[in-house]
């Protein structure tokens, strides 16, 4: 009997993200003990394996649910069992203050992650995330009007993490734990209406399949590939205008050249200002299309004031600059 094709579709993915890492080298997995982790984590460690990787599962507990710890522990038992060469589990404090519990825990468990592969010495920590989820992400985009940078959707890579799964179905990362006798756990955040991505998920996908036909989810996603190369040759252009009309100084800190900026064009231009804005100190996975927008207009003098932006930091124009400052705090 062959190999299932779930299985295989897995391990595939995997294969491509660890071609070329040398023997001896480390990968974290980050598994939360559904499907799509564990599948990923059993085909990690395979593949793993036969490349001489050495692989470390690690589970964090957001402590949002009674059980957490305990369903924490379970998940370090089944990754030890799958052939992990060595498990963590770590818990966080998720505080949602002005984020919500979706970004608040999202911003914890990557910080915990980066502090988890500078311990262990991982060259990349992969993530479980499928191509349904890419198509969730990319739908909520297009609802929230958040740009070509969200339409684009989930990166394959960035800084020091890998998504190897998103070209594999989540029916697939299901079929796989089937096929090789993996239980896996159900999260029931992930059927809570509460959450919109669970909405996407549960009512919009389904009614556009219906309505225009099966492999919408692989349309959208294909179609975040597309867009993330437009939006990845702006970035390089921007970054490279940035360097000519941005600088930073101790005395007058971050400082845009509202002359050179009127030169490029607005998709360039705004994306110098957010480059500018996380240079000043703004948080960047607060930092909206909206925030970028109010840039650009102040910039253009289309708006007076000062625009405040998320991490304390305040922007204002200052005659034929563009400048930053920390938010006053009322005392």
């Amino acid at each position: 009997m062959g190999l299932h094709p779930a299985v295989a579709a897995v391990r595939q993915g995997v294969r491509r993200y660890l071609n070329g890492l040398d023997r001896g080298m480390t990968v974290l997995v980050a598994c939360s003990g559904g499907a799509d982790s564990l599948a990923l984590l059993s085909a990690t460690i395979f593949e793993g394996q036969k490349a001489g990787l050495r692989v470390i599962g690690a589970t964090v507990d957001h402590g949002l649910q009674v059980g957490s710890a305990d369903h924490a522990g379970r998940v370090v038992l089944q990754m030890a069992a799958l052939g992990a060469d060595e498990t963590a589990s770590i818990r966080v404090q998720v505080d949602p203050a002005g984020l919500g519990v979706e970004a608040a825990a999202r911003r914890a468990r990557y910080e915990v992650l980066g502090q988890l592969r500078e311990h262990f010495d991982a060259k990349s920590v992969l993530l479980g995330h499928t191509r349904d989820d890419q198509a969730e992400t990319v739908l909520l985009g297009l609802a929230r009007g958040s740009g070509a940078r969200s339409i684009a959707g989930m990166r394959r890579s960035f800084e020091h993490y890998d998504r190897p799964l998103l070209d594999v179905a989540r029916a697939d990362t299901v079929a796989a734990c089937l096929a090789e006798g993996i239980e896996f756990w159900d999260d029931p955040h992930n059927d809570d209406p509460v959450f919109a991505r669970v909405r996407v998920r549960q009512r919009v996908l389904p009614v556009l399949e219906d309505e225009l036909g099966p492999g919408i989810a692989a349309t959208l996603a294909r179609t975040a590939d597309q867009i993330r190369d437009d939006v990845e040759a702006l970035d390089a252009i921007a970054r490279s205008a940035y360097e000519a009309m941005v600088s930073t100084s101790s005395t007058n800190g971050t400082s845009v050249d509202l002359g050179e900026l009127d030169e490029v064009p607005r998709a360039v231009a705004t994306r110098v200002l957010r480059l500018a804005a996380l240079a000043a100190g703004a948080r960047d996975a607060e930092l909206f299309h909206v925030h970028v927008t109010a840039l650009h207009q102040l910039a253009l003098g289309a708006i007076s004031g000062e625009v405040q932006l998320p991490g304390h930091v305040t922007a204002y124009r200052d005659r034929s600059h563009l400048r930053f400052r920390p938010t006053a705090v009322a005392g």
